[in-house]
């Protein structure tokens, strides 16, 4: 039989089991019952070969299972949780910043989201930059070149809102609808509706808004608070105006408090009124749509 020579990289394998199970070193090494020390040097490398039983150990606490064989390829297959076990080794992400060091040439915490640094405000520790528009010769500190934060409520919730920002699909709602009645919803992929868009069509009448023209009307466009600042809202807008092209219809009108000014706006809405705001906006028409 030939001999085994495909080699894995424990340093990063575990780094990334680490990164999965979101665990820092100090947290890993008490799961596993050793030294966070073992745990540091077999990371940056040092250990030389390291015992099995504590590879097995490390593996284990970070919700994997060693596998090696003198028939397969040695590896590490991972708890899949609720997902039934196929056999087959799963595919580990790595991490993001894998390749990231600080200024003491040592690798990040695996398990954090690190970002660079690209202003001040990007890193909590300038308090100083919310207030204070200071030239960079003019810093009271240093800014690192990378932050990561130690929160894991945080954290959490930004994996959270990124995990919806690529899984978020949109719906069309038609049954149970009056007629004229538009309605889009946001959903994840369990169901769970995280936004909503709902408007009327009006017809050509001269006392609807005082356009003769057909019309649509936004009741409402509503993202949990959770979910907001991923574009959620910005692609509900989009299916009504893709709607409205196919409808041939140019104009739709909402009116909104002032909190909500700048979003229709950025949408392409024209103020037209105050008190309280009133916003129309105006599509273009293809020169498909008869005159």
């Amino acid at each position: 039989m030939a001999e085994q020579t495909e080699r894995i990289d424990l340093a990063a394998l575990l780094r990334t089991l680490r990164r999965r199970a979101d665990l820092s070193q100090r947290e890993l090494a008490a799961r596993a019952g050793i030294p966070k020390s073992t745990v540091a040097r077999i990371e940056a490398g040092r250990a030389r070969d390291p015992r099995f039983r504590t590879v097995e150990r490390l593996v284990r606490a970070a919700g994997g299972r060693l596998d090696v064989g003198a028939d397969a390829t040695p590896g590490v297959d991972v708890d899949a949780g609720p997902v039934s076990r196929t056999g087959e080794l799963l595919r580990l992400e790595p991490v993001p910043h894998e390749e990231m060091r600080d200024e003491a040439g040592r690798h990040y915490p695996a398990h954090l989201d690190v970002r660079e640094v690209r202003h001040p405000k990007d890193w909590a520790g300038a308090w100083w930059a919310y207030w204070y528009n200071l030239p960079p010769q003019r810093w009271p500190l240093r800014v690192p070149a990378a932050t990561y934060d130690l929160c894991r409520e945080r954290r959490d919730l930004r994996r959270w809102r990124e995990e919806v920002r690529r899984s978020v699909r949109l719906r069309r709602v038609t049954a149970g609808l009056p007629v004229g009645a538009w309605q889009w919803l946001a959903e994840l992929p369990d169901g769970s509706p995280v936004g909503e868009l709902r408007a009327r069509r009006r017809g050509g009448y001269p006392s609807d808004y005082g356009a003769a023209e057909p019309a649509v009307v936004l009741d409402s466009v509503f993202v949990v608070s959770d979910c907001r600042r991923l574009g959620i809202a910005r692609r509900l807008m989009a299916e009504l105006t893709a709607e409205m092209d196919r409808s041939e219809i140019q104009v739709a009108r909402v009116v909104v408090d002032h909190g909500e000014v700048r979003f229709y706006a950025a949408c392409g809405f024209q103020v037209e009124a105050t008190r309280p705001v009133k916003l129309t906006l105006t599509l273009p028409r293809p020169s498909a749509w008869p005159a």
